[in-house]
């Protein structure tokens, strides 16, 4: 298959490189403008177009009856010990089954929270590269709305973001709600709440992603048992150097 019919940000890319190839280096900004603008309605028209990505709420309304806690964004904390981690695993775990609930299992090379939500807004975790540039776009634009919740230089932690391998945080959580206008839901490992979710502000959500969350240590993408076909599902576990030290 050619590689522009199947990657949908292909031609956006490619748009850019012939631009730059003609224009002097003086325009290389525009040219870097035109492709940000070409990948934007990529990524509008994937979203809107498609209802095949829509989660059209399933998940939501089966899981109805749970409580959430207001979200707060914040960086990432302490990575917990091995004893910790592994409770906070099996936690995980039990909840997961007790909601019917089965994991998509995503590479963990540090990517593993844009890989999931990837998976869940366009069905291919290999976008994960373009989920992360448009909330590290995000976070840039709508600066006011979370550098409050950055406890160093704001432009070092987006800079810092937009490594791939950098983890996310709650705060790329906020900015990717935000950028998408999903609701993004977390079943997480926490021992006192078992379910977050985070609403993108002043908007109401057009979609809904849902991710498992193992505490400070990784993420997955979320389906209703049965949906995945055993055969098909990748089950990449995650490298034992990006869990703990």
């Amino acid at each position: 298959m050619d590689e522009n019919n199947r990657n949908p940000f292909a031609n956006a890319s490619s748009s850019a490189r012939a631009s730059g190839s003609t224009s002097a280096s003086s325009n290389s900004s525009f040219s870097s403008s035109v492709a940000d603008t070409e990948d934007d309605q990529t990524i509008a028209r994937i979203l809107a177009e498609d209802e095949s990505l829509r989660r059209e709420g399933m998940l939501g309304k089966r899981l109805s009856h749970l409580d959430s806690i207001p979200h707060t964004p914040r960086v990432n904390r302490q990575i917990p010990d091995i004893n910790d981690a592994t409770l906070d695993h099996e936690l995980l775990s039990g909840r997961l089954a007790t909601y019917g609930l089965a994991e998509l299992q995503m590479e963990g090379d540090g990517n593993c929270q844009f890989r999931a939500l990837a998976d869940q807004l366009f069905r291919n975790a290999d976008y994960h590269k373009h989920v992360r540039k448009h909330v590290v776009k995000q976070l840039k634009r709508e600066r006011k709305l979370y550098e409050g919740y950055v406890p160093m230089k704001y432009r070092h932690y987006t800079r810092k973001m937009k490594k791939s391998g950098e983890w996310g945080d709650h705060v790329t959580l906020q900015a990717a709600a935000d950028r998408f206008e999903a609701k993004i839901c977390l079943v997480t490992s926490f021992r006192d709440q078992s379910y977050i979710e985070i609403l993108p502000h002043n908007k109401n959500p057009l979609r809904e992603a849902w991710l498992s969350f193992w505490s400070e240590v990784h993420y997955n993408s979320l389906y209703a048992n049965g949906v995945l076909a055993v055969p098909d599902v990748p089950t990449r576990k995650p490298r034992k150097k990006h869990w703990l030290f």
